[in-house]
């Protein structure tokens, strides 16, 4: 048995083009064209990269992409400032601040300064809190990007045995939030846990979001389960180097029932997500209707 492959490259260009739609709607309707603001501090190469893509992106879907970057020294009261400006701005509907930012700034109270309404990442302790009470929130990008793979796989999760290995306040705890609230019985385990290879075997749903690359392998996985591996890890291949999940993608396949694969598996699902939060944030913003399909 070889498992279903979750095409996150495909799924992610049918997000966009949802989003896409709900622009132009917003657009003709409404005079509203849903903004989106990324901040990046200093010169990080991966950073960089993904702020790039970001933007290409924002405009690709038709809305107004603005971008600030700021140098690596700059003080954390400028930062700040920049945060309320753009606070206060009522053409940018999502704020993002690229991580990981220089060591000189607090990140939680960089992310804690940005509007909750406008937090697009997910991070503010308000959403995070809305989140866990199961109130309406701005869901982190990367695990709603899992949720929407596993309920166009599944269609109800209800009743599923769900286990997320991982407990990053990024993916692992929103995650698990997430999957409660499509009621799933569900494990948070991590590098400390007994026994985790047991603990895996009884998931209907694999979630790994540990950052150890391969350290899931097959027979960790319970025959027909669901897969969905978040680990982008760089290991060296040869004189190059190559990107791995968490899970060892070749022997997993062998025994779950679908999986997602590294690359092109939930990463291009986090920025689809970012857009659709992004259009979340201008219809909530206008009191217009949510869009359906594009949010927790």
């Amino acid at each position: 048995m070889t498992a279903h492959i979750i095409d996150g490259k495909a799924f992610a260009a049918q997000v966009r083009a949802r989003v896409a739609d709900q622009v132009a709607m917003l657009k003709d309707q409404h005079d509203l064209t849903p903004g989106l603001a990324v901040v990046l501090v200093g010169e990080d190469p991966a950073s960089q990269v993904y702020v790039r893509s970001k933007g290409k992106l924002t405009v690709e879907v038709g809305m107004a992409s603005f971008e600030h970057r700021l140098d690596a020294g700059t003080p954390q009261s400028d930062l700040l400032a920049l945060i309320a400006r753009l606070n206060a701005d009522p053409e940018i509907h999502g704020i993002l601040v690229q991580l990981p930012l220089p060591s000189h700034i607090d990140s939680d109270l960089v992310i804690n300064a940005i509007d909750p309404a406008k937090d697009v990442d997910g991070f503010h302790i308000s959403n995070v809190g809305l989140l866990g009470t199961g109130q309406k929130s701005m869901v982190p990008c990367t695990p709603l990007g899992c949720l929407m793979m596993l309920r166009a796989h599944h269609g109800s999760l209800s009743g599923m045995n769900a286990v997320v290995v991982g407990r990053s306040n990024i993916v692992g705890k929103p995650m698990a939030q997430l999957l409660l609230g499509d009621s799933c019985t569900v494990t948070i385990a991590h590098s400390r846990s007994k026994d985790l290879p047991a603990i895996c075997r009884g998931a209907d749903i694999l979630v790994a979001a540990v950052g150890r690359p391969e350290m899931i392998p097959g027979d960790w996985v319970k025959p027909g389960a669901t897969v969905i591996d978040v680990g982008i890890n760089r290991v060296a291949h040869g004189d190059k180097t190559k990107l791995v999940g968490d899970v060892h993608f070749e022997s997993a396949a062998q025994v779950a029932g679908a999986i997602t694969p590294v690359p092109g598996g939930v990463g291009p699902m986090t920025i689809a997500c970012l857009l659709a939060n992004t259009v979340t944030a201008a219809c909530r913003a206008h009191g217009l209707p949510e869009p359906e399909g594009l949010t927790a």
